[in-house]
Protein backbone atom coordinates (compact mmCIF):
# COMPACT_ATOMS: atom_id res chain seq x y z
CA UNK A 1 0.00 0.00 0.00
CA UNK A 2 2.76 2.40 0.96
CA UNK A 3 4.70 1.43 -2.19
CA UNK A 4 1.64 2.17 -4.34
CA UNK A 5 1.24 5.60 -2.69
CA UNK A 6 4.90 6.48 -3.35
CA UNK A 7 4.54 5.48 -7.01
CA UNK A 8 1.38 7.58 -7.30
CA UNK A 9 3.07 10.65 -5.77
CA UNK A 10 6.05 10.22 -8.09
CA UNK A 11 3.81 10.13 -11.15
CA UNK A 12 1.92 13.22 -9.93
CA UNK A 13 5.22 15.07 -9.35
CA UNK A 14 6.41 14.14 -12.81
CA UNK A 15 3.21 15.48 -14.40
CA UNK A 16 3.56 18.64 -12.28
CA UNK A 17 7.11 19.17 -13.48
CA UNK A 18 6.05 18.59 -17.08
CA UNK A 19 3.17 21.03 -16.59
CA UNK A 20 5.48 23.64 -15.10
CA UNK A 21 7.96 23.19 -17.91
CA UNK A 22 5.19 23.49 -20.50
CA UNK A 23 3.89 26.61 -18.75
CA UNK A 24 7.39 28.05 -18.62
CA UNK A 25 7.95 27.27 -22.31
CA UNK A 26 4.58 28.78 -23.21
CA UNK A 27 5.33 31.85 -21.15
CA UNK A 28 8.72 32.25 -22.79
CA UNK A 29 7.11 31.80 -26.19
CA UNK A 30 4.55 34.49 -25.44
CA UNK A 31 7.26 36.81 -24.12
CA UNK A 32 9.32 36.15 -27.24
CA UNK A 33 6.36 36.89 -29.49
CA UNK A 34 5.63 40.02 -27.46
CA UNK A 35 9.23 41.16 -27.75
CA UNK A 36 9.20 40.42 -31.47
CA UNK A 37 5.99 42.41 -31.79
CA UNK A 38 7.46 45.31 -29.77
CA UNK A 39 10.63 45.25 -31.83
CA UNK A 40 8.58 45.26 -35.01
CA UNK A 41 6.42 48.11 -33.74
CA UNK A 42 9.46 50.09 -32.69
CA UNK A 43 11.01 49.54 -36.09
CA UNK A 44 7.77 50.67 -37.74
CA UNK A 45 7.61 53.75 -35.46
CA UNK A 46 11.21 54.64 -36.25
CA UNK A 47 10.53 54.05 -39.94
CA UNK A 48 7.45 56.27 -39.81
CA UNK A 49 9.39 58.93 -37.93
CA UNK A 50 12.26 58.85 -40.40
CA UNK A 51 9.81 58.82 -43.29
CA UNK A 52 8.01 61.86 -41.86
CA UNK A 53 11.29 63.65 -41.22
CA UNK A 54 12.49 62.87 -44.72
CA UNK A 55 9.18 64.10 -46.14
CA UNK A 56 9.50 67.35 -44.21
CA UNK A 57 13.15 67.78 -45.24
CA UNK A 58 12.34 67.05 -48.88
CA UNK A 59 9.36 69.42 -48.85
CA UNK A 60 11.48 72.14 -47.23
CA UNK A 61 14.18 71.65 -49.85
CA UNK A 62 11.62 71.84 -52.66
CA UNK A 63 10.00 74.98 -51.20
CA UNK A 64 13.40 76.63 -50.63
CA UNK A 65 14.45 75.85 -54.20
CA UNK A 66 11.10 77.10 -55.50
CA UNK A 67 11.41 80.36 -53.57
CA UNK A 68 14.95 80.94 -54.86
CA UNK A 69 13.81 80.43 -58.44
CA UNK A 70 10.87 82.77 -58.00
CA UNK A 71 12.89 85.35 -56.07
CA UNK A 72 15.35 85.64 -58.94
CA UNK A 73 12.50 86.88 -61.13
CA UNK A 74 11.20 89.53 -58.67
CA UNK A 75 11.17 93.01 -60.15
CA UNK A 76 9.65 96.38 -59.27
CA UNK A 77 6.14 96.80 -60.61
CA UNK A 78 3.29 99.25 -60.66
CA UNK A 79 -0.05 98.03 -59.30
CA UNK A 80 -3.31 99.41 -60.67
CA UNK A 81 -6.50 99.55 -58.63
CA UNK A 82 -9.03 98.15 -61.06
CA UNK A 83 -11.36 100.63 -62.75
CA UNK A 84 -10.09 103.71 -60.89
CA UNK A 85 -6.92 104.84 -62.62
CA UNK A 86 -5.06 104.93 -59.30
CA UNK A 87 -1.67 103.23 -59.12
CA UNK A 88 1.16 102.66 -56.67
CA UNK A 89 4.67 101.24 -56.98
CA UNK A 90 6.02 98.07 -55.33
CA UNK A 91 9.71 97.36 -54.67
CA UNK A 92 11.17 93.82 -54.33
CA UNK A 93 12.79 93.11 -50.96
CA UNK A 94 15.25 90.18 -51.14
CA UNK A 95 15.37 87.40 -48.58
CA UNK A 96 18.18 87.55 -46.05
CA UNK A 97 19.30 87.82 -42.45
CA UNK A 98 19.79 90.88 -40.26
CA UNK A 99 20.22 91.92 -36.65
CA UNK A 100 16.88 93.25 -35.40
CA UNK A 101 16.87 95.84 -32.63
CA UNK A 102 19.45 98.36 -31.47
CA UNK A 103 22.77 97.72 -29.68
CA UNK A 104 23.10 98.99 -26.12
CA UNK A 105 25.56 101.70 -27.19
CA UNK A 106 23.21 103.29 -29.75
CA UNK A 107 22.28 106.85 -28.87
CA UNK A 108 18.70 107.43 -27.70
CA UNK A 109 17.81 103.73 -27.76
CA UNK A 110 14.92 102.35 -25.72
CA UNK A 111 15.06 99.17 -23.65
CA UNK A 112 12.21 97.78 -25.77
CA UNK A 113 14.57 97.72 -28.77
CA UNK A 114 16.64 94.89 -27.35
CA UNK A 115 18.24 92.53 -27.00
CA UNK A 116 19.46 92.39 -30.59
CA UNK A 117 18.37 89.20 -32.37
CA UNK A 118 19.44 87.63 -35.64
CA UNK A 119 16.42 87.18 -37.89
CA UNK A 120 15.79 85.48 -41.24
CA UNK A 121 13.31 87.14 -43.60
CA UNK A 122 11.57 85.64 -46.64
CA UNK A 123 11.29 87.72 -49.85
CA UNK A 124 8.41 90.15 -50.40
CA UNK A 125 7.49 93.34 -52.16
CA UNK A 126 6.93 96.57 -50.23
CA UNK A 127 5.19 99.75 -51.34
CA UNK A 128 7.67 102.38 -52.43
CA UNK A 129 5.79 104.99 -50.40
CA UNK A 130 3.17 105.23 -47.72
CA UNK A 131 -0.43 104.65 -48.82
CA UNK A 132 -1.87 107.91 -50.16
CA UNK A 133 -5.31 109.47 -49.83
CA UNK A 134 -5.69 108.94 -53.59
CA UNK A 135 -5.90 105.18 -53.01
CA UNK A 136 -7.32 105.10 -49.50
CA UNK A 137 -10.28 107.38 -50.24
CA UNK A 138 -11.58 104.83 -52.78
CA UNK A 139 -11.78 102.34 -49.91
CA UNK A 140 -13.27 104.83 -47.45
CA UNK A 141 -16.07 105.96 -49.74
CA UNK A 142 -17.70 103.17 -51.74
CA UNK A 143 -19.95 105.59 -53.62
CA UNK A 144 -16.97 107.64 -54.73
CA UNK A 145 -15.29 104.48 -56.03
CA UNK A 146 -18.44 103.57 -58.01
CA UNK A 147 -18.67 107.08 -59.44
CA UNK A 148 -15.02 107.02 -60.57
CA UNK A 149 -15.55 103.62 -62.22
CA UNK A 150 -18.66 104.84 -64.07
CA UNK A 151 -16.82 107.91 -65.34
CA UNK A 152 -14.03 105.67 -66.60
CA UNK A 153 -16.50 103.34 -68.35
CA UNK A 154 -16.43 100.41 -65.91
CA UNK A 155 -19.44 98.70 -64.43
CA UNK A 156 -19.47 98.88 -60.59
CA UNK A 157 -21.03 95.40 -60.64
CA UNK A 158 -17.54 94.08 -61.39
CA UNK A 159 -16.72 94.87 -57.72
CA UNK A 160 -18.70 91.95 -56.29
CA UNK A 161 -15.73 90.47 -54.41
CA UNK A 162 -14.30 93.73 -53.07
CA UNK A 163 -17.77 95.03 -52.16
CA UNK A 164 -18.08 92.15 -49.70
CA UNK A 165 -15.25 93.64 -47.61
CA UNK A 166 -16.30 95.83 -44.67
CA UNK A 167 -15.78 99.56 -45.29
CA UNK A 168 -15.32 102.49 -42.90
CA UNK A 169 -18.28 104.45 -41.62
CA UNK A 170 -18.48 108.07 -42.73
CA UNK A 171 -16.01 110.10 -40.64
CA UNK A 172 -17.36 112.91 -38.47
CA UNK A 173 -14.47 115.26 -39.37
CA UNK A 174 -12.41 115.95 -42.50
CA UNK A 175 -9.69 113.34 -42.05
CA UNK A 176 -6.75 115.14 -43.69
CA UNK A 177 -7.24 118.04 -41.23
CA UNK A 178 -6.39 120.48 -44.00
CA UNK A 179 -2.90 119.09 -44.58
CA UNK A 180 -3.60 117.96 -48.15
CA UNK A 181 -4.86 114.87 -49.98
CA UNK A 182 -3.48 114.58 -53.54
CA UNK A 183 -0.19 112.72 -53.20
CA UNK A 184 -0.19 112.96 -49.40
CA UNK A 185 -0.21 110.02 -46.97
CA UNK A 186 -3.55 108.80 -45.60
CA UNK A 187 -3.66 109.14 -41.81
CA UNK A 188 -5.59 108.51 -38.59
CA UNK A 189 -6.89 105.04 -39.39
CA UNK A 190 -7.01 102.22 -36.85
CA UNK A 191 -5.02 99.06 -37.45
CA UNK A 192 -8.36 97.37 -38.18
CA UNK A 193 -9.05 99.92 -40.92
CA UNK A 194 -5.57 99.43 -42.41
CA UNK A 195 -6.09 95.65 -42.38
CA UNK A 196 -9.47 95.96 -44.10
CA UNK A 197 -7.91 98.22 -46.72
CA UNK A 198 -5.37 95.46 -47.44
CA UNK A 199 -8.20 92.94 -47.75
CA UNK A 200 -10.15 95.24 -50.09
CA UNK A 201 -7.01 95.97 -52.12
CA UNK A 202 -6.35 92.25 -52.50
CA UNK A 203 -9.88 91.73 -53.80
CA UNK A 204 -9.52 94.64 -56.24
CA UNK A 205 -6.12 93.63 -57.65
CA UNK A 206 -5.96 89.84 -57.35
CA UNK A 207 -2.67 90.11 -55.43
CA UNK A 208 -2.39 89.34 -51.71
CA UNK A 209 -1.57 92.48 -49.73
CA UNK A 210 -1.22 92.98 -45.98
CA UNK A 211 0.57 95.11 -43.43
CA UNK A 212 4.24 94.24 -42.82
CA UNK A 213 5.32 92.41 -39.71
CA UNK A 214 7.59 94.41 -37.41
CA UNK A 215 10.59 92.31 -38.50
CA UNK A 216 9.82 92.81 -42.21
CA UNK A 217 9.47 96.55 -41.66
CA UNK A 218 12.81 96.97 -39.87
CA UNK A 219 14.57 94.69 -42.37
CA UNK A 220 13.27 96.78 -45.28
CA UNK A 221 14.05 100.04 -43.47
CA UNK A 222 17.64 99.06 -42.74
CA UNK A 223 18.14 97.84 -46.31
CA UNK A 224 21.34 96.02 -45.42
CA UNK A 225 22.68 98.68 -43.05
CA UNK A 226 23.57 98.26 -39.36
CA UNK A 227 23.57 101.94 -38.41
CA UNK A 228 21.00 103.99 -36.49
CA UNK A 229 19.48 105.22 -39.76
CA UNK A 230 19.55 103.69 -43.23
CA UNK A 231 21.81 106.60 -44.28
CA UNK A 232 24.30 106.10 -41.42
CA UNK A 233 24.70 107.40 -37.87
CA UNK A 234 25.06 111.09 -38.70
CA UNK A 235 21.81 112.91 -37.77
CA UNK A 236 23.00 115.95 -39.73
CA UNK A 237 22.00 114.13 -42.94
CA UNK A 238 18.42 113.56 -41.83
CA UNK A 239 16.97 116.55 -43.70
CA UNK A 240 17.86 114.82 -46.97
CA UNK A 241 15.89 111.69 -46.10
CA UNK A 242 13.04 112.55 -43.76
CA UNK A 243 10.24 114.91 -42.80
CA UNK A 244 10.33 115.39 -39.04
CA UNK A 245 9.63 117.98 -36.35
CA UNK A 246 12.28 120.53 -37.42
CA UNK A 247 11.58 120.64 -41.17
CA UNK A 248 7.95 119.57 -41.71
CA UNK A 249 6.25 122.95 -41.23
CA UNK A 250 4.01 121.21 -38.64
CA UNK A 251 2.25 118.93 -41.12
CA UNK A 252 2.84 115.84 -43.22
CA UNK A 253 4.29 116.25 -46.72
CA UNK A 254 3.82 114.60 -50.12
CA UNK A 255 5.18 111.07 -50.25
CA UNK A 256 8.42 110.30 -52.08
CA UNK A 257 9.86 113.82 -51.99
CA UNK A 258 12.90 112.92 -49.86
CA UNK A 259 15.78 110.59 -50.79
CA UNK A 260 15.03 106.84 -50.63
CA UNK A 261 16.91 104.27 -48.59
CA UNK A 262 19.40 101.90 -50.34
CA UNK A 263 16.57 99.62 -51.51
CA UNK A 264 14.53 102.44 -53.04
CA UNK A 265 11.93 102.94 -50.29
CA UNK A 266 10.90 106.50 -49.45
CA UNK A 267 9.82 107.92 -46.09
CA UNK A 268 10.82 104.93 -43.98
CA UNK A 269 12.16 107.60 -41.65
CA UNK A 270 9.53 110.21 -40.81
CA UNK A 271 6.58 111.82 -42.62
CA UNK A 272 4.02 109.51 -40.96
CA UNK A 273 4.52 106.66 -38.51
CA UNK A 274 3.46 103.32 -39.96
CA UNK A 275 1.33 100.48 -38.67
CA UNK A 276 2.85 97.00 -38.51
CA UNK A 277 1.03 93.81 -37.53
CA UNK A 278 2.64 92.92 -34.21
CA UNK A 279 1.47 93.26 -30.63
CA UNK A 280 3.75 95.60 -28.67
CA UNK A 281 5.61 94.13 -25.69
CA UNK A 282 8.37 96.03 -23.88
CA UNK A 283 10.33 92.78 -23.54
CA UNK A 284 9.10 91.16 -26.74
CA UNK A 285 12.60 90.53 -28.10
CA UNK A 286 13.59 88.47 -25.05
CA UNK A 287 11.66 85.47 -26.33
CA UNK A 288 14.10 84.91 -29.22
CA UNK A 289 17.14 82.92 -28.04
CA UNK A 290 18.39 81.82 -31.45
CA UNK A 291 18.08 82.73 -35.11
CA UNK A 292 14.37 83.00 -35.87
CA UNK A 293 12.64 82.98 -39.26
CA UNK A 294 9.93 85.52 -40.11
CA UNK A 295 8.94 86.32 -36.50
CA UNK A 296 5.49 87.76 -35.85
CA UNK A 297 3.90 88.43 -32.46
CA UNK A 298 0.19 87.95 -33.13
CA UNK A 299 -2.01 90.46 -31.32
CA UNK A 300 -4.52 89.14 -28.79
CA UNK A 301 -5.14 92.54 -27.20
CA UNK A 302 -6.25 95.64 -29.09
CA UNK A 303 -3.70 97.83 -27.31
CA UNK A 304 -0.86 98.33 -27.67
CA UNK A 305 0.17 97.43 -31.22
CA UNK A 306 3.46 98.47 -32.84
CA UNK A 307 4.04 101.51 -35.04
CA UNK A 308 7.34 102.28 -36.75
CA UNK A 309 9.35 105.00 -38.48
CA UNK A 310 8.47 108.16 -36.58
CA UNK A 311 6.60 111.11 -38.08
CA UNK A 312 6.51 114.76 -39.08
CA UNK A 313 5.95 115.61 -35.40
CA UNK A 314 8.96 113.74 -33.98
CA UNK A 315 12.63 114.24 -33.18
CA UNK A 316 15.36 112.38 -35.13
CA UNK A 317 15.75 109.86 -32.28
CA UNK A 318 12.20 108.61 -32.94
CA UNK A 319 13.01 108.07 -36.61
CA UNK A 320 15.82 105.53 -36.08
CA UNK A 321 15.54 102.17 -37.86
CA UNK A 322 15.04 100.27 -34.57
CA UNK A 323 12.71 102.79 -32.88
CA UNK A 324 9.28 101.41 -31.99
CA UNK A 325 6.24 103.07 -30.52
CA UNK A 326 3.09 101.52 -28.96
CA UNK A 327 -0.44 102.43 -30.05
CA UNK A 328 -2.82 103.88 -27.47
CA UNK A 329 -6.55 104.14 -26.90
CA UNK A 330 -5.88 107.83 -26.21
CA UNK A 331 -5.66 108.22 -29.98
CA UNK A 332 -9.49 108.11 -29.94
CA UNK A 333 -9.83 110.63 -27.10
CA UNK A 334 -11.72 113.26 -29.13
CA UNK A 335 -14.04 110.73 -30.78
CA UNK A 336 -17.55 111.80 -29.64
CA UNK A 337 -19.21 108.56 -30.77
CA UNK A 338 -20.38 105.93 -28.32
CA UNK A 339 -19.10 103.34 -28.79
CA UNK A 340 -16.02 104.94 -30.30
CA UNK A 341 -15.25 104.22 -33.95
CA UNK A 342 -13.42 101.05 -34.92
CA UNK A 343 -12.14 102.86 -38.04
CA UNK A 344 -10.55 106.12 -36.92
CA UNK A 345 -7.81 107.31 -34.55
CA UNK A 346 -8.76 110.96 -34.89
CA UNK A 347 -6.02 112.07 -32.50
CA UNK A 348 -3.29 110.19 -34.42
CA UNK A 349 -2.74 112.67 -37.22
CA UNK A 350 0.82 111.37 -37.48
CA UNK A 351 -0.12 107.76 -38.29
CA UNK A 352 -0.40 105.95 -41.64
CA UNK A 353 0.81 102.70 -43.24
CA UNK A 354 2.25 101.02 -46.31
CA UNK A 355 1.50 97.58 -47.74
CA UNK A 356 3.58 94.50 -48.49
CA UNK A 357 3.01 91.52 -50.76
CA UNK A 358 4.73 88.23 -49.77
CA UNK A 359 6.33 86.27 -52.61
CA UNK A 360 4.68 83.04 -51.40
CA UNK A 361 0.89 83.21 -51.11
CA UNK A 362 -0.23 81.83 -47.73
CA UNK A 363 -3.25 79.63 -47.07
CA UNK A 364 -6.68 81.23 -46.86
CA UNK A 365 -6.63 80.72 -43.09
CA UNK A 366 -3.28 82.53 -42.76
CA UNK A 367 -4.48 85.35 -45.02
CA UNK A 368 -7.40 86.09 -42.76
CA UNK A 369 -5.21 85.79 -39.66
CA UNK A 370 -3.02 88.62 -40.95
CA UNK A 371 -6.08 90.69 -41.88
CA UNK A 372 -7.79 90.25 -38.51
CA UNK A 373 -7.37 92.69 -35.63
CA UNK A 374 -8.46 90.93 -32.45
CA UNK A 375 -10.45 93.24 -30.22
CA UNK A 376 -12.19 94.73 -33.25
CA UNK A 377 -14.84 92.95 -35.35
CA UNK A 378 -13.67 91.14 -38.49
Amino acid sequence: MLRSLIILLSVFSAFSLIGNEETSVAKKSLESKSNDKNDKQQKEDVSDELSGKNTVDIRLKIITSHIKNLEASMKPYTESIFGTGEKFEMIPIPSGQFFMGSPENENDRSESEGPVNEVKISPFWMAKTETTWNCYTLFMYAEEEKMVMKIRGYKPGLNKVSDAVARPTTPYVEMSFGMGTDGFPAISMTQHAANMYCKWLSAKTGHYYRLPTEAEWEYACRAGTKTAFSFGDDEKLIDEYAWYGDNSDEKYQKVGTKKPNPWGLHDMHGNVSEWVLDQFFEDGYNKYNEIVSDPFIYGKELYPRVTRGGSWMDSPADLRSAARYPSSEDWKEQDPQLPQSIWYHTDAQFLGFRVVRPLIIPSSEEMHKYWTTEGEPD
